[in-house]
């Protein structure tokens, strides 16, 4: 009997040695990718960026139902409009350097938002729904789409679902979409519940970085969000182009296959895969998100 208490006190503290070496390794990583890939840029940074450059971003807020968006703009309000949507964790800056191309300012008036829970969007209070982000960019896209232009999105990882949900929900307003690396298949989302559930309650979640807080929040749910999607797909009619890498070890290359099996009404589907290419496309690969951005403003669909 001694015996049997002694061994299984032994392996509970080897597995809480283990869970803590885990949390601990996941905290530091988190903090590392938080610094690394938020983009949560200061006014002088900015400001820094875009020395010697005639144009430079204006942000704006719209307080909606107790909600704040924070997003960005810049160009010439008579182009048709780039709405740029970032993933998990991010922000508006995250597509700073399409903001300095010429070329495509030139072409296309660039707008990039702040998601719900990310940047100046009420950082940390992530939104889980899908259906409700969709609402909260909604203003912010009618107000660009006014003027009567084409209205581009371009979601890059969490992005993608967000702005096909976006032309499911108010197909007049989108006429064109560009899936970068979207993580749009339910069957192929990571079963990460093991290490997300325990992150998402106290003690562990007041150590975590708040966009990584808004982050696995979302991400926890995001696999019934994109059950919810699957009988509209038929309904988005607008082109559509799709960007993804083979090497791609955050989101899954398949997903490329779903989306294109999955839009069986829209006028045009083009699939541009790259074998050597790896999540961060708007860092590693910005020009195939250019060149399909320009692609679209021209196209007479």
């Amino acid at each position: 009997m001694h015996a049997n208490t002694s061994t299984s006190r032994r392996i509970f503290i080897k597995i809480m040695r283990i869970i803590g070496i885990t949390y601990l390794v996941l905290f530091i990583l988190s903090c590392l990718f938080s610094s690394c890939f938020t983009f949560i840029l200061s006014q002088k940074e900015i400001d820094k960026s875009f020395e010697g450059l005639l144009l430079k971003p204006k942000q704006h807020q719209l307080v909606n139902n107790g909600s704040t968006i924070n997003y960005a703009e810049i160009g010439n309000d008579s182009l048709p409009t780039a709405f740029f949507v970032h993933g998990s964790p991010g922000s508006w800056s995250a597509f700073i350097d399409f903001m300095k191309d010429t070329l495509l300012l030139r072409k296309v008036k660039i707008v990039s938002v702040d998601r719900p829970g990310f940047g100046d969007s009420d950082l940390g209070e992530g939104q889980i729904s899908l259906q409700i982000q969709a609402a909260q960019l909604k203003p912010i896209v009618e107000k660009y789409k006014k003027n009567g232009k084409k209205m581009i999105l371009i979601g890059h990882s969490l992005g993608g679902p967000l702005i096909v949900k976006m032309a499911m929900d108010y197909p007049e307003l989108i006429d064109y979409l560009i899936i970068a690396a979207g993580s749009v298949a339910p069957e192929l989302e990571p079963n990460e519940k093991w290490f997300r559930v325990p992150m998402n309650f106290f003690p562990i979640k007041i150590l975590i970085p708040k966009a990584f807080i808004a982050s696995n929040y979302e991400l926890l749910h995001l696999k019934s969000e994109l059950e919810k999607m699957l009988p509209f797909w038929k309904n988005i009619k607008q082109p559509v182009t799709i960007i993804q890498g083979n090497k791609d070890v955050l989101v899954d290359p398949k997903n490329a296959d779903f989306s294109k099996k999955m839009l069986v009404n829209s006028q045009k589907v083009e699939v541009v895969m790259e074998p050597e290419m790896n999540h961060f496309i708007p860092w590693s690969h910005p020009y195939l998100i250019k060149n399909a951005v320009l692609n679209a403003a021209a196209d007479s669909l």
